[in-house]
């Protein structure tokens, strides 16, 4: 056997693995805080949202894709492949709007009155659970028009290009459908990464600002231990620069292999560890990313109304 293809086999299986149980994980651990205190706070509802989602993208996803790269190859019919590439494309939007949806959120709390976000500070918890629900609803409403047009596309038996990815192939798309797709789906994902990024240097420049403000009283005890604003910061970028990059990868890799007749498997396997990563290890980046800042803001309760 190849050392190449058995290092991509347990490369697969760690992330799956990995995957499920950091996702599956955090939702028993919110399913029991919502049974215990019969409600979440607005961060956690989104997190459970989102964590919902990568667990339904490594269900569809990682595991059929880990299946596939240990011999099982083409098991699905085309029905549950269409299914599975229906359920593989809504988690992966309400991934993406769920992920810009917590930033969003947390750059409103932590904002100061100065801040553009004051206005929308006071009503941002009232809605959360509808942008969350929003998310969902909106999603599988536009990739079931795409499901609905393969199912069309097969049954008329005139199948130009089709799309293999080990473990089922599906019928190619046309140009019409294409930019259908670029319209409903790239460019609302080109608009969260932009969102994340704006709302995430806002909350740097807070963080930043409070961190000038207090420095003063830190230099006269003469403690050397990091701030909870710097380490706030630190994973705000560690976070950011995780989303962006494996899904600005991801997107590029799945263009490129989208408009090949002819592509090469290893470019596809990259494109499926990069598309899986964020879903896979964000789960441990997010919590680290929350649990800080939620120090900070009870650090900053503590000094403002103590």
């Amino acid at each position: 056997m190849n050392i190449w293809n058995m290092a991509i086999r347990i490369i697969f299986l760690s992330q799956t693995t990995t995957g499920i149980l950091g996702n599956f994980s955090l939702l028993l651990y919110y399913l029991v805080l919502y049974c215990r205190e019969h409600t979440l706070k607005p961060t956690d509802l989104i997190l459970t949202h989102l964590m919902a989602a990568n667990a339904l993208i490594i269900l569809s996803a990682a595991v059929p894709q880990t299946m596939a790269v240990w011999g099982f190859k083409h098991f699905l019919n085309d029905f549950r492949c269409e299914l599975l590439l229906y359920i593989q494309g809504f988690a992966r939007n309400v991934s993406i709007g769920s992920t810009c949806l917590l930033s969003v959120f947390q750059a409103m709390t932590i904002s100061s009155r100065k801040s553009c976000w004051k206005d929308h500070k006071a009503n941002a918890t009232k809605y959360i659970h509808c942008s969350v629900s929003l998310l969902w609803v909106f999603y599988m409403l536009i990739r079931f028009i795409f499901l609905m047009y393969t199912f069309i596309k097969m049954s008329s038996k005139n199948m130009t290009r089709s799309q293999d990815f080990g473990y089922c192939s599906t019928v190619g798309w046309d140009e019409i459908i294409e930019s259908l797709y670029t319209a409903l789906v790239m460019c609302p994902e080109f608009f969260f990464a932009v969102l994340i990024t704006w709302s995430s240097a806002s909350m740097i420049v807070t963080l930043y600002r409070h961190k000038q403000s207090v420095q003063h009283i830190r230099s006269s005890h003469g403690s050397r231990r990091s701030s909870p604003e710097s380490r706030a910061t630190q994973n705000i970028l560690v976070l950011v620069s995780t989303f962006l990059a494996f899904y600005s990868l991801s997107t590029i890799l799945r263009g490129c292999i989208a408009f090949l007749y002819n592509h090469n498997w290893w470019l596809v396997y990259i494109s499926h560890l990069t598309s899986l990563c964020f879903p896979c290890f964000g789960p441990f980046v997010l919590m680290r990313h929350h649990l800080v800042l939620s120090i900070f803001n009870l650090v900053w309760l503590r000094k403002h109304f103590y």
